[in-house]
């Protein structure tokens, strides 16, 4: 990650992430040849395994050019309609500069330095502390922040989280994922299919099997090529999903880091990228959203087992990343403002906090009795 290895970096990781991108297409004539073989096991049962493996594959060459013009129609849906669907997951909503001038003036100015085209700007309400990316051309771009970011971030690390879901759109991180989510999904979908048409045809494919073992001694050993056959598919779609959900989080966590690179690249502030990170560290969730649109998130909380999942890498090794290569400095772990005001306050006393100031806070200061800490995630660990 160091600043003269940047470009290398980036374009090492492009090449990297379209071979990835190819082998996941791939992945859908696994599932199709899997389904193949499932098939022809529900025509007949009495099969060897030499012969179902011969006839699946007859069936997946006829099958190819269906199964790429299917898969072609459901990334044009995607592409055409995934901000869309988005939107109404996370409830996110395009702002102007004059509903949000301070964030829009960040953004904005960002772009003009480096000469970027302006992306749309969202705002999604939540008391979570995340923003992501969107987008896979020009007029789609989009950056969306929730109001906990707004709320818990200063100006230079709002810029800093900004720079990072810019570069993500400058490295062509966003096309990327929402790619991978998309084909992802058609593997997901078709896994989910065939395990339903196997659990039906299974019972019936034993049904049929026991009937035909007691009146011939051959059915019985062709019954159990069946059985193997069924076991291979199965494995195959199992597979196939797996790897699926692998090149996802590869995609995820590979690019994290060079975002957070092009962040200090674009602010110079390594120490604004720093304590942005850990202020969203663990305050990231966004309640509602699936795991596509977290993946898409400048943080994806995991603890415990989840964390074997976790499609970032983890807060301490960005952290690290930046301190050494950038020069930035580690503050530790930050606390928000509710939880500093929450911290400060004895137990059982109603001493209010001081007002906070700055233009995207209510400056009025309190007209009696205890102000309550700001609602959300970081309101729980006082």
């Amino acid at each position: 990650m160091a600043a003269y290895g940047l470009y290398t970096h980036i374009a090492s990781n492009k090449t990297r992430s379209m071979l990835l991108l190819a082998g996941l297409f791939l992945l859908i004539y696994v599932m199709v040849f899997a389904g193949a073989l499932i098939g022809e096991v529900v025509v007949n049962s009495n099969g060897s395994v030499a012969y179902y493996i011969s006839a699946a594959t007859r069936d997946l060459i006829k099958a190819l050019p269906f199964a790429t013009i299917g898969a072609v129609l459901w990334i044009i849906i995607a592409y055409f309609g995934h901000q869309k669907m988005i939107d109404s997951i996370t409830g996110s909503e395009s702002v102007t500069r004059q509903e949000q001038p301070r964030l829009y003036n960040l953004l904005e100015n960002l772009c003009i330095s480096r000469g970027i085209p302006m992306p749309k700007l969202k705002v999604m309400e939540s008391d979570a502390l995340n923003a992501f990316a969107t987008g896979l051309n020009p007029r789609q771009y989009a950056i969306t922040v929730t109001t906990g970011l707004m709320r818990g971030l200063n100006d230079d690390e709002m810029e800093a989280v900004l720079g990072h879901e810019l570069t993500h759109i400058r490295n062509g991180d966003v096309q990327l994922m929402v790619v991978a989510v998309i084909i992802a999904g058609v593997v997901g979908f078709a896994a989910e299919l065939f395990f339903r048409i196997f659990i039906n045809s299974g019972f019936r494919f034993g049904g049929r099997s026991s009937r035909s073992s007691s009146s011939s001694s051959d059915n019985k050993g062709s019954g159990g090529g069946a059985v193997i056959v069924i076991i291979i598919a199965v494995a195959l779609i199992a597979l196939a999903w797996a790897l699926s959900l692998v090149v996802r989080f590869a995609l995820s966590r590979s690019r994290e880091l060079l975002a957070d690179a092009g962040s200090v690249e674009l602010t110079k502030n390594p120490d604004a990228m720093i304590s942005a990170l850990r202020k969203i560290e663990n305050h990231g969730e966004l309640p509602g959203a699936t795991s596509a649109v977290m993946e898409m998130c400048i943080d994806n909380p995991r603890e415990g087992f989840a964390d074997l999942f976790a499609t970032h890498p983890s807060v301490d090794s960005r952290v690290a990343a930046l301190v050494k290569f950038a020069g930035g400095h580690d503050p530790g772990r930050l606390a928000l403002p509710s939880d500093t005001d929450a911290a400060e306050a004895p137990n059982g006393t109603e001493t209010p906090p001081p007002p906070r100031s700055g233009p995207w806070s209510d400056n009025a200061a309190p007209t009696g009795g205890a102000q309550e800490p700001l609602p959300g995630p970081w309101g729980r660990h006082a």
